[in-house]
Parts: C-alpha cells; structure tokens; sequence
C-alpha cells in the first residue's frame, strides 16, 4: 500500500513500530515541533485520532479510551510544559494499570537549557509513575527503534500494565511529507505466561486457610471478570469467607456485603472482634473505603494475602504477609484446585447478616431526610438505564455512592489510582467515545467540574454522554469528614465556597443544559434528559451547602 508520511523517517519507523504493538487510535493536541509526528499518525490508515487543545483533558481523555478499548493510547503534544500537563492523567494510569503511549515532541538535546523556546527537560520527566521511557532520536536506526518500542510495549502491555514514554527529539523543518509502500505487519501479542503455584507454596497457603475460622476477601477496583466472579461464587460456599466489594470492583452476588460503610456504620465497638479476620486476602486496585482501611489496620489480622501481579510490595493495611503474583481469577482456581476444607465458621453468614439488617432498616431513614445530597443521590441512581456505565467523580461523589447497593447491569467507572479530581469528565468523555452505543452518565460535584470544564472543549464531545452535576456551592466533602468541618478556614479555605453555575460553560459548547432545585423538578426532567439527542446532555442539580453533612452524619447516627 502506499502511503503519506513524514519525511522524518525514524519517526516513520517509530508509528509503524507502535502500530505493530497494538496502537490503534492516538489523542493529539496541537503544536508545531509535534508536526512530524502528527503527520506520520494523521496520514496513516491504522490509526484512528482525535483532537483535545487543553493536554491535561487530552491525556485523561486517552485514559478513558484505553480503559474501555483496551488496547494501548497514544497522546502527542508539543515541546516545553505541554507535557507537564499530562502528569496527572499518567499517574492516574501508573496507579490504575492502565497503558497509555506519551509521546512527546523535543527540541535536540543540544538547546536543553540553553534559551530555546518550549524547551525544558523532558527525558526522565515521568520517572517515578512511568512503567517505561526511551529517547527516539534520528541518531537510532530501524532495528535499534523497533527494539526500544517493543520493549517499551512489553513493560506497559505484560502482566503488570502501565504507561510508557517516547521522547523524541527533533529538528526543523518539521512539515516535510514523503510516499512509501507500507506493508501492514501482523500485531504484536504480549502474551503472558500463566502462572501457578508451587506445591510448597500451596502447603504453606492451605496451613493458613485450614487454620483460619475467620476469612476475609476485599476486592478493589476491578473490571468486570466472569472467571473471578464464577470462581468466587464456588470458593464462597465456605461459610468462613465474608467477601466484602464496592460498585468500583464491578462484582455482585447476592451473599457479598457491597455497601461497607454502611455495614460498618452497624457495628459497635462492643462486638468489632466477631467481624474482624484471621486471614485477609486482597484483589484489584485502590479501596475507596477509609473506614475499612482504619478498621483492618487496627485488626489483629494474622496473615494478608495480596494477590496480582501491580505494586508486589504495596501494604495498604500493614499487616502484609504473602504478596501472590497471580491473577486474581487465577489465584481463584488454584484455591478451588486444593480442595480445601471447610471451617465450621459463620464469619461469611456475621458480616452479610448485618449488612441485611442495615438495608432494611433505611427505607424508613429515606423517608424522613429533607432536600439534599443524599437524598438526590438515591433519587438519581434510580434512574440510571440498564446497562449503562455510571462515572463517579472523586471526593464526595464515588463516596456517596457506596452507600447505595450497586447496580447489577452497570459498570462502574472512578479515578481512584489517586483519587484527585482533576480529569473525571475527560475520563467519562473518552470512554463515552469508545463505547458510542452505550449511555456514558457522569455524576460529579462541582468542583470536580469546573476543574475540568475544558473536557467540553473540543468537536468531538459525545452524544451519548450524560452529567448530573450536583452543585452545593463548594467542596463538600470537607463537611463531611472530621478535621476540616471543626475549623475556623472552613468556609474560606477548604470549601472554597462559590457561586458559579454551568450553565453559560454549557452553552459555549452546545451542551444541552437543565437545571433543578427538588426532588420533583429532577424527575420531571428525566424522560427528556436520558432521550437519545445529537448532543451530551447535563442536568446541575442545586443541594444545600449547610445541610447535606447534618444529613450524611444522621445516616451513619441511624444505623447504630
């Protein structure tokens, strides 16, 4: 096939060898000492591009897309502080697991720090959150870019994924086009080799569990895993297992406690020993819970197994005995391969009891809270479509919406490699645009929001995107939790209290816009609001600043 390119051929070279490794679509934001690179993606008819101005909604834009795709994102920018600000985005996938492909345009190395405009120094940049990083300079030939490219692929695509980095170095000019035959080549697969056991390891494991009446499973962050699930249903006939999972784990059975804190809320300090583990086994990624982090800390847990292949040495709980380099629904099946014996133990049957008797008791607590987060939160979720993805922005948000049970048909999207607020809408826009025929609904605060206001600037924002926007005048959260609410900067300093509205932002990108103050005014809108349109749709939703912790602190009061 012949084909347009750059007439920079190791950055031809590079494409193709991105390409090979599985590099299908690429966020570009624009710039000029990017030019070459950008023609070599634009012209080529494997990729597939976008365009976002503002790089830090850019790189959480091919965040999203990579969550849902799947396969690796590219992101270029320009020279200087442009990839600064992909910074957040890359931590976010370092800490997620999640690949995405950095791709940044330099200056030759030579006018480093000598004057140059856009020029910083940008090799060793994203060293502490970067699984890989490599320099392509024209000095390289074929072989030696082809070697780093698929070493850089293998890091971020094996068993422990994460973000990678191409720096590249180049001089003008910059927009010099050339033809050439291009030959497509079969893709890269970075299979991983399946583990398993050793039979000494299995030994010492089957001691352990043999010898523990107490078993706890937390599940993390995880995508949707039928394997992990179908093995855990088998594994939790054991009566000693109590398997504890957020709406982020993306995993429901009618026997797990899926609402933590609310569990927890139930529990005196008078009976907290019959609900603590002997054994604590540990799948997927960040807990959102804090007060199952305080609680299993405090637990005299004899042994923690954590499982997978990211962070061997992380001790969330610090009481880390065993780090299991499986996958978790590999581990599963090597369990269920033991054939293992039970315990007489009712600990699984302890924590889902009292999860039962939470739930119903709220029903009544529901009907009497006024007006308020709360209450629009248990609202909305009712209204969220079968089969939907539901986004969680950080802060108040994705804890709000752990004390509702999860929904079984939808997936549940945050950020919570580091939890920060700064890319929820971009995240939400990027998969919204890898899923076209799925509704994408993002919940977020306001500032959240306004944060990343500039998700909306772009020309291809999603039609099958929906906010609600829930709008209490400022940081909520720091009315929520101990520390913040008892101090004189409250207002100032932490809440950062405002009276900003989305709606003209809204207008300047031909978001269709709604707005409600109750109950009834959300509902009256519904129909319309999730009806199929040409354009995103977000709803502000307006909750009493002063009211909604009193609410929150009465709910968890209610369940002692």
């Amino acid at each position: 096939m012949r084909i347009t390119t750059t007439d920079k051929e190791h950055i031809t070279t590079f494409i193709h060898a991105c390409i090979r490794n599985g590099m299908t679509h690429v966020v570009c934001s624009p710039g000029s000492r990017n030019a070459s690179i950008i023609i070599a993606i634009d012209e080529h008819p494997a990729l597939e591009t976008i365009v976002v101005h503002d790089e830090r909604s850019a790189a959480f834009y091919a965040l999203g897309m990579a969550q849902e795709l799947k396969t690796p994102v590219g992101l270029v920018c320009t020279s200087g502080s442009a990839m600064l600000n992909y910074y957040p985005a890359v931590a976010e996938a370092f800490y997620q697991c999640i690949p995405i492909v950095v791709m940044s345009a330099d200056r030759p190395s030579e006018w480093v720090n000598h004057g140059d405009g856009q020029t910083i120094v940008q090799e060793g940049v994203y060293t502490n959150h970067i699984r890989y990083e490599a320099s392509i300079s024209k000095e390289l030939d074929e072989a030696e870019i082809r070697f780093e490219v698929n070493r850089a692929f293998e890091a971020g695509l094996k068993l422990w994924k994460g973000p990678i980095h191409f720096n590249l170095p180049l001089e003008e000019p910059l927009y010099g086009k050339r033809e050439i035959d291009w030959n497509k080549e079969e893709v890269i697969e970075n299979r991983s080799e399946v583990s398993t056991l050793e039979n000494s390891v299995k030994a010492e494991l089957r001691e352990i569990w043999e010898n523990s009446p107490r078993k706890m499973i937390l599940i993390g962050q995880h995508d949707k895993d039928l394997a992990l699930q179908n093995g855990l249903f088998e594994l939790c006939n054991d009566n000693s297992i109590a398997v504890l999972v957020e709406s982020t784990s993306n995993l429901k059975h009618q026997r797990w406690v899926h609402c933590i804190d609310r569990t927890l809320g139930g529990i005196s300090d008078d009976e907290i020993e019959k609900f603590q583990p002997d054994l604590l086994i540990t799948f997927g990624g960040a807990i959102i819970s804090k007060r199952i982090k305080l609680f299993l800390r405090k637990a005299p847990i004899k042994s923690h197994w954590k499982i997978g292949h990211d962070f061997p040495e992380m001790n969330t709980y610090r009481k880390l005995t065993h780090s299991i380099e499986l996958g978790p629904a590999e581990f599963v099946h090597e369990l269920l391969s033991m054939d293992l014996a039970q315990n007489a133990s009712n600990f699984g049957s302890t924590w889902k009891q009292r999860d039962f008797l939470n739930q119903e008791k709220l029903p009544a607590f529901f009907e009497t809270i006024p007006y308020s987060d709360m209450s629009v939160f248990e609202t909305v979720l009712d209204y969220i479509p079968e089969n939907a993805y539901l986004h969680m922005a950080n802060s108040s948000v994705v804890r709000y919406c752990q004390l509702y049970d999860p929904i079984p048909s939808l997936r549940y999207f945050a950020n919570r490699g580091t939890s920060g607020i700064d890319g929820s809408t971009s995240t939400a826009c990027g998969v919204a645009l890898s899923s076209p025929t799925v509704c994408n609904v993002l919940i977020t605060g306001d500032v959240s929001f306004f944060y990343d206001s500039n998700a909306f600037w772009n020309n291809q924002l999603p039609s099958n995107l929906r906010v609600f926007l829930i709008n209490n005048g400022g940081g909520g959260i720091f009315r929520i939790i101990p520390g913040p609410r008892e101090s004189d900067q409250l207002e100032r300093y932490f809440e950062a209290q405002h009276d900003r509205k989305a709606e003209f932002i809204c207008k300047a990108h031909d978001v269709n816009y709604m707005s409600a103050s109750s109950l009834s005014e959300i509902e009256n809108q519904m129909a319309d609001f999730f009806e199929e349109s040409d354009r995103p749709k977000l709803m502000e939703i307006f909750t009493p600043r002063e009211l909604n912790g009193e609410v929150l602190a009465q709910y968890f009061e209610f369940l002692k």
